[in-house]
């Protein structure tokens, strides 16, 4: 039987730099987190030496193993391996690039077949759920003192898990006749927010979903166009008479805070948001709106008018089974800070502006 609380185990594992262990179809993987192990730890799980490097493809066309790579995804399994000049200090340059024009790469690399392929495809998977770099060391055929299955993350991101815990009446600027609804799963981290503005009036409610961004809507960042997105986003409900802000913590397109950073780290080396994304080793948005549909229907909503320019959002919340009756566009003026990743957003992800 998956267990979702074993995924959750595991990611805490993760972020400690303590070994896990992957059960596939093809057998078992050892796993030592690259961005939170050290040398010593290292040297425990692996006092042979022999341990290889697990990457995902993205990273591995930085590192010109393109010919060599898995041709799918970004996020797809490569491993290089290990030759006795990599130690931990060079692991930690082969995995996060935001130190490649500080470390230039040794090579060169051997990209070598990994039989336990879905054990890997989960643990970039996991990685990109903790927050982390989709880098690890990796013992095949070992195991760990915790062991998880693919089956045991699926069951941990499903959606169908998401209840709500409280709501309350939360007068906010812009919209004081509103309440406030948390929404989380046993082994959520962080919750999920839904504001609702006025009262069910028999239309489809007018329908945002935010992704949440601490740099923006905190900090009032000028690299994106987050906070005023959110702040507009309520205005436009409130004069709708009717609707509802779900405000998902899905931060950095699904890659978490620390990783959004990193990405911004290589825009300051010229890259865009899309080619930063990627040089990491996650997909262009690893966000799942599959949330804000559960959302929805546990809001007792199964008909949205959709403010977004994002036709991702749309496409997503139909297959999820949410009626999208109408796309209501959400333009913002651009500033000077945030010219290009607007462009790149129209450009280069199907943006609707």
């Amino acid at each position: 039987m998956n267990d979702p609380h074993t995924t959750a185990l595991a990611i805490d594992a993760l972020r400690r730099g303590w070994p896990i262990a992957l059960a596939g179809e093809a057998g078992m993987l050892a796993l030592l987190p690259v961005e939170t192990a050290d040398p010593v730890r290292l040297a425990a799980f692996d006092p042979a030496g022999v341990a290889s490097v697990l990457l995902s493809a993205g990273r591995a066309a930085t590192l010109k193993l393109t010919n060599q790579r898995d041709a799918a995804a970004p996020d797809a399994p490569v491993v290089i391996e290990r030759a006795p000049w990599i130690d931990f200090a060079a692991a930690t340059a082969l995995a996060d690039p935001q130190f490649d024009l500080d470390t230039p790469m040794k090579g060169p690399f051997r990209a070598i077949c990994l039989a336990e392929r879905d054990a890997g495809v989960a643990a970039l998977r996991l990685a990109r759920i903790a927050g982390m770099l989709p880098a690890f060391f990796i013992l095949p055929g070992e195991s760990a003192a915790l062991v998880l299955t693919p089956g045991d993350i699926d069951a941990h991101e499903n959606a169908a898990r998401l209840t709500i815990a409280t709501r309350a009446h939360l007068p906010v600027t812009g919209a004081e006749n509103a309440e406030i609804v948390a929404f989380r799963t046993p082994e959520m981290p962080g919750e999920h927010i839904a504001l609702l503005i006025g009262a069910p009036d028999g239309r489809p409610p007018l329908v945002r979903l935010h992704s949440e961004c601490l740099t923006g809507d905190m900090l009032g960042s000028l690299k994106c166009d987050c906070g005023p997105q959110l702040h507009a986003a309520i205005d436009a409900v409130a004069a709708s008479g009717w609707g509802i802000i779900l405000y998902l913590r899905q931060e950095g397109r699904g890659i978490g805070l620390i990783n959004k950073l990193r990405a911004y780290a290589l825009q300051d080396q010229g890259f865009d948001t899309v080619d930063a994304n990627t040089r990491l080793g996650f997909p262009i948005d690893s966000r799942n709106f599959a949330v804000a549909a559960q959302m929805l229907d546990l809001l007792g909503q199964r008909s949205v008018r959709l403010l977004t320019n994002n036709p991702q959002k749309v496409a997503q919340l139909e297959a999820a089974g949410i009626s999208v009756v109408e796309r209501v566009p959400h333009i913002l003026p651009a500033n000077p800070h945030n010219e290009r990743y607007l462009a790149t957003k129209r450009d280069r992800t199907g943006h609707q502006f």
